[in-house]
């Protein structure tokens, strides 16, 4: 039986405060809340850098135009909403781009603990749920997208992810259909 983790991405404060949808987090808190409540791990993803981001090439249109000292330490914008923040013993994974795996121990963490299913939320759509999806797929992990724990600015995009790309490679449902298989 495939073990499965939740993970729950870039949901950082600097990020939430872009989101035009006052209900995402909410519902990305009764997903988290049924995971918790099913003994299924939930995982919080977020992208941080070194004071003065060393690890950021100027060239790198995602992050090389972030001011000093966002997303690194002591910044307040990089800490999770309160929301949907990590309980004691709940790891925080750490990555430098866009992909929950890139520049993270996210894949070490994962076969450690034997997980080879992952449900996905996060903001964007179109940024580190598509790469994460795209990256795990080739990991060869089984997957599930919550299109309502999921946002992007366009909504057409997310629309067209979730309904026509995404199910190439991950089943697509929403919160509430999951939290009904995991009772």
């Amino acid at each position: 039986m495939p073990k499965s983790a939740l993970l729950l991405m870039d949901v950082q404060q600097n990020i939430v405060g872009r989101v035009s949808d006052p209900e995402l987090v909410p519902r990305m808190a009764r997903a988290v809340a049924a995971a918790r409540d099913a003994g299924v791990p939930v995982m919080h993803v977020v992208v941080g850098f070194r004071a003065g981001h060393p690890e950021i090439n100027p060239a790198n249109r995602s992050f090389g135009a972030l001011p000093p000292g966002a997303f690194g330490p002591g910044d307040p914008g990089a800490a999770i909403d309160p929301a949907v923040a990590p309980r004691d013993g709940e790891t925080v994974v750490v990555k430098k781009r866009v992909s929950a795996f890139a520049g993270s121990d996210l894949e070490m963490l994962l076969r450690a603990a034997g997980i080879d299913h992952l449900v996905l939320s996060g903001i964007s759509t179109s940024g580190v749920v598509l790469s994460t999806v795209r990256q795990a797929a080739d990991l060869d992990y089984r997957l599930t997208v919550l299109s309502d724990a999921c946002f992007d600015p366009d909504p057409e995009t997310h629309r067209f992810l979730t309904e026509r790309l995404f199910p190439r490679q991950a089943d697509v449902t929403t919160i509430g259909d999951w939290a009904k298989t995991l009772g």
